[in-house]
């Protein structure tokens, strides 16, 4: 069978005109988060027109080789960036193995978009979902048709973070609206704010009930040093992030924190370092210091799709 034979369509999918130019999968969607490829976009998948792709690949000829994208080196670590959800764990393990994957906390929802987009490499997420599930159905309404896997990172306990020897005696979120306690909120989108939303439905209370201040944190650590400061009585956030201040904790829940990644960069070495690592006495110390963390199941997949 002829290569002419084996794509008769005018357009080719992500896992055709990969196999058609002879590349991985995972270069094609750089490619694509680099424009650097013709394409069209129908709802959430991308398509290739064949006769573009020709053209492209007759002015290759005069250009860089494929292997160079607009004078960047084509490999993971040009585009090694983590978005989503911020993990005081996952931050620690990345510095301590001097990995080249950047952290971009965005919240989880931004981060699955960027993600999804091509614009990362890996997303950090802990969404609670409707029956008390996690992340599986954010995933798929918010990422293409391409093949991802989302493994389980750590269980972390969540909850509200409060000043230390908790003064104003907050237990929950109807307590925080009756004292008029100052919360401060995490950015739309973020896993934490997700929670305190869902949280609020299930108590029968009132977003507009809460003495929220103007500008949310963007992180776990802005939103518990807000506390510390005495700028905030309150917010949602994890236990390690309150426990590094010596504030109080007051749990709600234990939440799962996922990786979301392509099969292709699973089997890459900066993924592979990390989950390597992850498995040394030296991290599951580090775990254990910072509290309110579960890795026991660390590397589960929850979600693939090929």
């Amino acid at each position: 069978m002829t290569t002419e034979d084996s794509y008769p369509n005018e357009l080719m999918t992500v896992q055709e005109v990969a196999r058609y130019l002879r590349l991985k999968e995972r270069k094609i969607y750089y490619l694509l988060a680099q424009e650097a490829i013709p394409c069209v976009r129908a709802g959430k998948k991308w398509l290739f027109p064949k006769d573009r792709i020709e053209a492209w690949l007759s002015l290759q000829q005069h250009q860089p080789a494929l292997d160079t994208v607009r004078g960047t080196p084509f490999s993971t670590a040009s585009v090694a960036i983590l978005a989503g959800s911020h993990d005081l764990l996952l931050e620690w393990a990345l510095n301590a193995i001097h990995s080249p994957i950047a952290v971009k906390m965005t919240g989880a929802q931004e981060g699955l978009r960027l993600f999804g987009a091509g614009e990362a490499m890996l997303c950090g997420t802990h969404i609670l979902e409707t029956g008390g599930q996690y992340n599986i159905a954010s995933i798929k309404a918010q990422i293409g048709l391409s093949p991802i896997v989302a493994i389980e990172w750590a269980k972390r306990q969540q909850g509200l973070i409060v000043a230390k020897n908790n003064p104003l005696n907050l237990h929950n979120l109807g307590d925080v609206i009756m004292r008029n306690a100052r919360l401060i909120e995490r950015q739309a989108g973020a896993g934490s704010q997700i929670l305190l939303l869902r949280k609020l439905a299930e108590e029968g209370l009132s977003f507009q009930q809460l003495h929220r201040l103007g500008r949310p944190a963007h992180n776990e650590v802005e939103l518990a040093m807000a506390i510390f400061n005495g700028k905030a009585d309150a917010g949602i956030g994890i236990a390690a992030a309150a426990g590094q201040l010596q504030l109080d904790f007051v749990p709600f829940l234990t939440e799962r924190f996922d990786l979301v990644m392509t099969h292709a960069d699973y089997f890459e070495p900066p993924v592979q370092d990390l989950l390597r690592f992850a498995r040394q006495p030296e991290f599951i110390e580090k775990a254990q210091e910072l509290g309110g963390y579960d890795v026991s199941e660390l590397g589960v997949v929850h979600y693939t799709r090929k």
